[in-house]
């Protein structure tokens, strides 16, 4: 397995994961190309905030998969729970009329998630993988 490796003053590394999360009660939500666009433009946003750079991101109906990659002093847990409530304000108050009714009072995200480091297996075998949820 080849890694390219990042750097900084003090350190070499190659920090990628791939990131799972559910709509609340895999409710299907993201089943219009606009809310779908919504949310890969906020996630990119709010990832460049946190210095995390996003490899790929697709959809299912009920989830989305990101693939990303960050620095060692990226706070992961703030990063995903800044990106849970800010894409899912978001997308309520953008497209209230496409999804308030699928949603349970309102909550959009499942309150647990996956992340997953992908030292196990080649990012090109997860890339493929993500690549094809969209399909």
């Amino acid at each position: 397995m080849v890694y390219k490796f990042d750097k900084n003053a003090h350190s070499v590394y190659a920090l990628h994961y791939h990131f799972v999360q559910c709509i609340k009660y895999r409710k299907k939500v993201l089943d219009f190309p606009e809310i779908i666009n919504e949310l890969k433009e906020r996630t990119q946003k709010i990832s460049e905030s946190y210095g995390v750079e996003i490899t790929t991101i697709e959809t299912d109906l009920d989830h989305i998969h990101i693939l990303f990659k960050a620095k060692p002093q990226t706070d992961l847990i703030k990063f995903i729970n800044n990106w849970k409530s800010a894409t899912s304000k978001a997308l309520q108050n953008r497209f209230s009329k496409k999804i308030k009714g699928k949603l349970w009072k309102g909550v959009f995200w499942s309150g647990s998630y996956c992340l997953i480091t992908t030292g196990q297996t080649t990012l090109e075998q997860i890339k493929k993988y993500v690549e094809g949820q969209g399909k």
